[in-house]
């Protein structure tokens, strides 16, 4: 557990960093460069989600909770949810309008979906410490950039290809996930 545990901390301390060490962020990045700056940030993230995916894999499967029978439909749908949100930050919508931070809504609503449909502790560590960041994470951000200008929003045919877009990843996620954890995400 204690390898999950270190996967989920160097995530969030890497990620708070923009956040909460901007002035440190740009001593570094003055001093080495933007681009040595985004390579030693992907390295940490990528060597995050090794470490994760290896203290997962590793961790017992005590649980901490039982399921309801609702909780597999219910965390179903707040996934196809998730990855509308996660799709918006990547392209212009209406979602914006009414959504400041999207992607982090979009992990947020992605952990309560999997804590409603894994009922472990590592389940908790996982998906519990992403989702908590995320919330941390869009706090800070609001924070620090305070009021904002509200975006346009696309028209239908933008609109439409976006969540298109979205649903065909989701299916794909869908189909791969058994591969990449071990685990269908189909309904029952």
């Amino acid at each position: 557990m204690s390898t999950l545990v270190a996967g989920v901390a160097l995530w969030v301390v890497v990620h708070l960093i923009p956040s909460l060490a901007a002035g440190y962020r740009q001593r570094v990045i003055d001093k080495f460069g933007a681009s040595p700056y985004r390579a030693v940030f992907t390295i940490a993230i990528l060597t995050s989600i090794v470490i994760i995916v290896v203290g997962w894999r590793s961790s017992p499967e005590q649980y901490l909770y039982v399921l309801p029978p609702w909780s597999r439909p219910a965390g179903f749908t707040l996934m196809m949810i998730s990855f509308l949100l996660l799709g918006a930050a990547n392209y212009q919508t209406i979602i914006k309008r009414f959504v400041r931070h999207p992607m982090l809504l979009g992990v947020v609503v992605w952990s309560v979906s999997h804590l409603l449909t894994n009922g472990t502790i590592r389940a908790l560590v996982l998906f519990g410490g992403l989702g908590l960041w995320a919330l941390i994470e869009m706090a800070l951000i609001t924070h620090r950039d305070g009021v904002r200008d509200l975006p346009a929003g696309p028209g239908l045919g933008a609109e439409m290809k976006g969540i298109a877009i979205s649903a065909i990843i989701f299916l794909l996620v869908l189909f791969l996930h058994p591969y990449f954890t071990g685990v269908s995400a189909m309904l029952r």
